[in-house]
């Protein structure tokens, strides 16, 4: 939560500068945008004059500047699409001012009502296109939209605290030619795609790709109609941690002909799937209807260390793809159909499987995953779930929260 004196000075402030310019020759200051519901979009932008669409200050923004959104529902006509960079030391700005609620509603795009088996025009996928780099987008919440977040060709972006939810494609998908982004504490879920049935929206995808430097922290992906992580044909490593994929994979919308997988993270794939080294640490999946964490064909040296797995309807750790060099240290599988699945060149110590026993529900301090469903820290972490699958007899396996 911003300080609203702090926050409001430098809104009207950067405002003022961009009406009177910058003094004595010096380069123009940075400028802050506002918009609201009832702003317009011929308007100065400013806090008593606002904008009314965020495309409008989207187009007028540039590197350095801040776009503030005020509270209230934006039902877009046409996706709302990013097209300028800033740069690595003045980034553009985009997010809800004063931490009110916005939400960007994309009901009204035609590409949200896809007919079945029908494809969806690459300009108009997302509710926010994006095919720009060195952006700064937080608090939104995204919803109905033919994708929520889509972003394609994208460099050193930062999207933090995003809610996508219930749109008609994967919640966010980052894709092609994109590295240094940053994915950090995405709520992700109810997404689902009836023109294919459930075949392919995700909670989060990055996909059809490459780029290094790709975090992922702090997500939460959950009841989705295909899978709750999908890194499938991206190939550059993808580092996930701290981030949790429940519920994934059923049927809650009455698909006919139902395709969705079920995983709670895929990690990888295609025909040939590229070898990569994803790297998954301190990570959960649980109730999925497939499998907790799966290389889906993969053969490249994953490591995945200190992540949990609990009730998954298939493999907690699915990595016996023929040749996989994947490395597992430090994991637990709790009361999954079956704990884990080898391939002949995986490493595999510390885990459970490797410590022997039964781990069952009564093995760990808690099977409630309530805490860590609930609502997020101020500063949109995860909350704290300190007993949750914590094994009961101390063995120092297995993701912490």
């Amino acid at each position: 939560m911003r300080n609203t004196a702090i926050w409001t000075a430098a809104v009207t402030g950067a405002a003022l500068m961009s009406v009177l310019g910058p003094a004595n020759g010096a380069a123009a200051a940075p400028t802050t945008l506002v918009v609201a519901v009832g702003g317009n979009d011929s308007a100065a932008g400013t806090l008593a004059q606002p904008l009314r669409t965020i495309q409008r200050a989207v187009d007028l923004a540039r590197a350095g500047d801040v776009i503030a959104v005020r509270g209230g529902t934006y039902a877009l006509t046409e996706n709302i699409t990013i097209t300028t960079s800033g740069t690595a030391s003045q980034p553009i700005t985009l997010g809800a001012y004063q931490g009110e609620r916005v939400v960007v509603d994309g009901e009204r795009l035609a590409a949200s009502h896809t007919p079945v088996g029908g494809s969806i025009p690459r300009a108009e996928r997302g509710a926010v296109h994006q095919e720009a780099s060195y952006w700064r987008i937080s608090d939104l919440e995204i919803v109905n939209g033919p994708y929520g977040v889509y972003c394609d060709g994208c460099n050193g972006n930062v999207f933090t605290r995003l809610s996508t939810h219930d749109n008609y494609e994967s919640g966010f998908q980052l894709q092609g030619s994109s590295s240094g982004n940053q994915i950090l504490n995405l709520d992700s879920y109810a997404n689902r795609d009836p023109r294919k049935n459930g075949e392919s929206a995700d909670g989060l995808a990055v996909k059809e790709g490459s780029g290094n430097g790709n975090v992922v922290r702090g997500a939460r992906l959950w009841n989705n109609v295909d899978d709750g992580f999908d890194a499938w044909k991206f190939a550059s490593p993808v580092l996930v941690e701290n981030t949790v994929a429940y519920g994934n994979g059923v049927n809650r919308w009455n698909f006919p002909d139902f395709a969705g997988d079920g995983n709670g993270f895929k990690l990888g794939g295609g025909s040939p799937a590229p070898a990569v080294a994803h790297t998954l640490r301190n990570s959960l999946a649980f109730g999925n209807a497939a499998h907790g964490f799966t290389d889906n064909g993969n053969p490249g040296a994953l490591a995945l260390t200190r992540d949990s797995t609990y009730a998954n309807g298939g493999t907690g750790f699915d990595v016996d793809t023929s040749g996989g060099k994947a490395v597992l240290t430090g994991n637990l599988s709790v009361a999954d159909f079956r704990a884990v699945a080898l391939g002949s060149a995986t490493t595999s110590s510390g885990n459970s499987w490797n410590l022997g026993g039964t781990w069952n529900a009564a093995s760990v301090l808690s099977t409630d995953p309530a805490p860590l469903t609930g609502p997020r820290a101020a500063d949109g972490s995860l909350p704290a779930a300190a007993v949750f699958l914590v094994p009961r007899n101390g063995a120092n396996v297995g993701a912490r929260f």
